[in-house]
């Protein structure tokens, strides 16, 4: 019989605050299939790309013993794969809440094709972890909430 592995809720980051964690020494895993990322890649130093579609038979090149930071095009995937990381037994993993589309509207640096020219202005919620009005830190899973698909 199996038995069930009850797990913690799956962490979800903003893109500012996945930012901060690739600052402080976060990986960040894209998830997304090659020829999503040849149109539009995240333009982060040390990003892996890892394809859903072999993440399976991969996962295993990824390390255990610093944090993750899963993102694909809109969250959906990486939410599926950080569950997955999860399961085998992964414990510093989030996932990128809005994936690279967010990651663009917030005018993050970009690379390709479909990169845009321009980036939008900073809407200053304190998404990095903090409130702008008091410096006080606040919960990274509620991280840009009251700003619709900002």
């Amino acid at each position: 019989m199996n038995a069930r592995i009850e797990l913690p809720p799956v962490r979800e980051v903003c893109p500012t605050t996945s930012r901060r964690l690739i600052a402080e020494g976060a990986l960040l895993v894209d998830i997304r299939e090659r020829t999503e990322v040849e149109r539009l890649a995240f333009d982060v130093s040390g990003a892996i790309l890892m394809p859903m579609s072999e993440f399976e038979r991969r996962f295993g090149e990824l390390p255990r013993d610093r944090q993750l930071v899963i993102a694909c095009h809109i969250g959906e995937r990486s939410m599926m794969v950080t569950r997955f990381l999860m399961h085998q037994g992964y414990t510093q993993v989030a996932t990128m809440k809005g994936g690279i589309a967010k990651w663009t509207h917030k005018g993050f640096p970009v690379s390709g094709p479909a990169a845009p020219a321009t980036r939008p202005a900073a809407h200053g919620c304190g998404c990095a972890g903090t409130s702008p009005a008091s410096g006080v830190a606040e919960q990274q899973t509620s991280c840009c909430a009251n700003h619709g698909s900002d």
